[in-house]
């Protein structure tokens, strides 16, 4: 039964931070149809700021979760800039291309950004210091979940929460759902399709910068590698949520992180990533758009 809780408790763990960074894919999808394949490698490039940024702030005498919160800040920042940038160069010229154009433009991006970093940082991996602090009514129950799952939860939940509060309640929310819906009639109405857009890459790669800061707390290691394969996850649990659809891309992530956990826990870890992408297929081949997603229409 332990055994079985703690599977349990690591699938919740990884689902939380899939969930993170399919939300970033699934938001770009819904606005304009493109697969934004350079959108792990701004995960990755969250978690190397991060690490400079804890660097830098704790020489200067932060501790704590002033600590935590400022390198978060730092993080999410530069992500931001580093995914308004991806879309002005590698993606806006290209709206009026073919669907092919802006698809090899994006994983081109990707291979630019990951040898960028390996270039500019190193090839190797770097430790990740613990940026969680202590918890005081964790320690009775610190044997069955740790700090920093709690904190995935916690943070990973709140962030869902205020994303769907901004989406349903807000003007900027109203205008991306408009032009998810109808680009053309949106335009027409006042809004402004390129402040949609470029808010939209900023709030998932924000969202990505967040998900590389827990994931290096949590694994306390990193490389330029990381994002590739937590990319491909991600947009595989958006694929499996439906792709274009909020509530699909967290529970698409549940599913795969759930599912990864025990194949590797039951099987083998060998068979951890086979076991994940058998899933999407088995899923698709039975519902076409995902388990919330819509094979005719897309939302965000």
């Amino acid at each position: 039964m332990d055994y079985f809780r703690d599977l349990l408790i690591s699938g919740l763990t990884k689902g939380s931070i899939y969930a993170l960074i399919a939300l970033g894919y699934t938001m770009v999808y819904g606005i304009i149809a493109l697969i934004n394949f350079a959108h792990g490698e701004i995960y990755m490039i969250g978690a190397f700021t991060a690490l400079i940024a804890s660097m830098v702030l704790s020489q200067l005498g932060m501790a704590g979760w002033g600590l935590l919160l400022a390198v978060g800040a730092v993080a999410v920042v530069y992500a931001a800039m580093y995914g308004w940038t991806v879309e002005k160069i590698a993606y806006k010229p290209l709206r009026q291309a073919s669907r092919l154009a802006p698809l090899i433009s994006a994983i081109g991006m990707s291979i630019f950004l990951q040898n960028y970093v390996q270039l500019v940082q190193t090839p190797n991996f770097l430790t990740f210091p613990d940026l969680i602090p202590e918890i005081s009514f964790l320690e009775p129950i610190s044997h069955i979940v740790n700090k920093t799952q709690l904190a995935i939860w916690i943070i990973t939940a709140l962030i869902m929460v205020v994303l769907t509060c901004l989406i349903k309640f807000t003007r900027m929310g109203m205008a991306m759902r408009a032009v998810a819906q109808d680009k053309d009639m949106a335009r027409l109405t006042g809004v402004n399709i390129d402040r949609v857009i470029s808010t939209t890459f900023v709030m998932g790669s924000s969202l990505a910068a967040v998900g590389g800061l827990l994931i290096g707390c949590y694994m306390q290691q990193i490389d330029f590698y990381i994002g590739f394969l937590a990319g491909m996850k991600a947009f595989t649990a958006a694929v499996l949520g439906g792709i274009g659809s909020i509530p699909g891309a967290v529970l698409g992530a549940l599913v795969l992180g759930f599912a990864e956990s025990f194949a590797a826990g039951y099987l083998s870890s060998d068979y951890e990533d086979v076991v994940a992408f058998v899933l999407l297929i088995v899923i698709l081949i039975v519902r076409p758009g995902g388990l919330l997603g819509s094979s005719q229409t897309q939302k965000v």
